[in-house]
């Protein structure tokens, strides 16, 4: 008889075993976590101050405090502390600081992936994003990237705080075309542009999102913005 089970790891109860609601409440603390799983992030390497009961975490390589010799477990926050499943390959989990779900592929996590093949190759949807600070300026580099290989189907803009300066209007792309995804974009806040392509269009090489003002130039504001991609992956 096993311990536990083979996937998750469940405790299992044995026989006339002592204080049998310990084991179950392990076993029902791991499930809260893993089904239809939530992972906070699979790049931070010390735990949070507070333990929330339910909330996953990725351990990686090399983590500190209470996941130190840890890496490559899911830490599942039970009862102020922890309890660590080492997930299988195929597994699914939502990973909340990139915006996607992922798959884990045997040694880490394969963000956005939309197929996983035997071999290892697959496609997968892309996503930065994040809200900027426009400096003075006729033209700003948003710092936002596109990796290098993507094929973009768009990206989307909402000014958060009224851009000033001396422009009338502004446009968002980037280097080879300032209004890709869209030019005549209001600056006053809450404006917004939804620059979805009609073809999809590969960057072959890395570029970022460039905020160009429109008969005159930025001395300030904020924006949000997003773009999105798809890229595929090479077989192992």
């Amino acid at each position: 008889m096993t311990n536990e089970t083979m996937r998750l790891q469940l405790p299992l109860l044995q026989p006339a075993q002592a204080q049998k609601h310990v084991t179950v409440n392990e076993a029902l603390m791991r499930l809260d976590g893993l089904t239809n799983a939530v992972l906070e992030s699979t790049v931070v390497a010390s735990p949070p101050a507070a333990v929330i009961d339910g909330q996953c975490w990725w351990v990686p390589q090399g983590a500190t405090g209470a996941w130190s010799g840890k890496g490559g477990r899911i830490a599942v926050g039970s009862n102020g502390g922890w309890v660590y499943v080492a997930p299988a390959r195929g597994m699914r989990a939502f990973v909340a600081d990139r915006g996607v779900e992922a798959i884990f592929d045997g040694q880490g996590w394969f963000m956005g992936a939309a197929s996983f093949g035997p071999m290892g190759s697959g496609l997968s949807f892309g996503m930065a994003e994040g809200e900027v600070t426009v400096a003075t300026g006729a033209s700003f580099n948003t710092g936002i990237a596109i990796p290098a290989g993507s094929m973009v189907i768009g990206a989307v803009a909402r000014v958060t705080q009224a851009l000033t300066g001396t422009l009338a209007t502004w446009r968002l792309g980037t280097a080879d075309s300032t209004n890709r995804f869209g030019q005549g974009l209001g600056k006053g806040a809450g404006s917004w542009a939804r620059g979805m392509l009609g073809a999809p269009m590969t960057y072959y090489d890395s570029a970022n999102l460039l905020m160009t003002g429109e008969g005159g130039g930025f001395t300030g504001g904020k924006v949000k913005l997003a773009v999105h991609w798809l890229q595929l992956r090479l077989p192992d």
